[in-house]
């Protein structure tokens, strides 16, 4: 019994649902922390960028941002105090869901409040914050750590 010369070839398909067998076994925790950094990093350079030029921020506020019911100095200082605390939190995925629901509400809150027209930049945050808000950390975190000695 003689086999052909592509016998011993593996066929796309083959070839295929392995790539996606592999694929499927990284862990959670390894894309859930990529989401976790990336997030944090995008609001926390947002809130040195105000730290950093505090006086612009207030114009901002008073003048561009124009968040109801709040008066600018308030919506700055809360804004600035979402963006230098809740990045820590999702690094560190210590209270990753609460972090992650904070910043979606604030995401939400520019989203319809301030910049309606960039849905596309409020979308990559919210994809992100949703997984984390309905999925957790993922085992690289603090919570999972917490949740294995209190379950």
């Amino acid at each position: 019994m003689t086999l052909a010369p592509n016998a011993l070839m593996p066929t796309a398909g083959h070839l295929g649902r392995a790539a996606i067998a592999r694929l499927e076994a990284v862990p959670l925790a390894a894309p859930a922390f990529v989401l976790r950094l990336g997030v944090a990093l995008a609001f926390w350079r947002s809130g040195n960028a105000k730290l950093a030029s505090w006086d612009t921020t207030l114009q901002l506020f008073a003048n561009e941002y124009r968040v109801p019911l709040l008066p600018p100095e308030l919506a700055a200082d809360l804004a600035t105090a979402v963006e230098l605390t809740t990045p820590i939190l999702l690094l560190l995925g210590l209270a990753t869901r609460l972090g992650a629901a904070t910043m979606l509400g604030m995401t939400l809150v520019i989203q319809v409040f301030v910049y309606p027209e960039n849905y596309p930049d409020h979308l990559l945050w919210a994809g992100p914050l949703l997984y984390l808000i309905l999925r957790g950390p993922g085992a690289l975190s603090l919570d999972h750590l917490i949740r294995r000695h209190i379950v």
